[in-house]
């Protein structure tokens, strides 16, 4: 199929299609005449892409872990123990909550700093 098709039958803009193959995600065939050749799994590559970009990783990472990954036959992401996948996992679970405590402080930072610009207190 052709990155529209693949676009189409995704919902994923052909413009980022292309930087997943950048990212080495996706590794679409190039046909003699420049066109990219994608295959029915990659359909599936971009559901599991998307799914592993929505729980914050990545693409460095997701690159990694993508063949750890495979459908069941509901449909639904289920992933594989591949070596190393479940300390990549742990690392970035970490690595979000220390940015999640870093925006908690700079809101209660800015909360202060609201309360005494109208004159409150905190």
């Amino acid at each position: 199929m052709r990155i529209g098709d693949l676009a189409r039958a995704t919902g994923v803009s052909r413009r980022l299609l292309r930087y997943y193959e950048e990212q080495g995600l996706l590794r679409p065939v190039r046909l003699p005449n420049g066109y990219r050749e994608y295959a029915d799994a990659d359909v599936a590559a971009v559901r599991h892409i998307r799914a592993l970009l929505a729980a914050g990783l990545p693409t460095t990472v997701i690159a990694r872990l993508l063949a750890c990954v495979h459908d069941d036959e509901g449909g639904r992401m289920v992933p594989a123990a591949c070596p190393g996948m479940i300390s990549h996992l742990r690392s970035e679970r970490r690595r979000i909550a220390g940015t999640i405590e870093r925006l908690q402080a700079s809101q209660r930072e800015l909360d202060g700093i609201l309360s005494a610009a109208l004159g409150r207190r905190p």
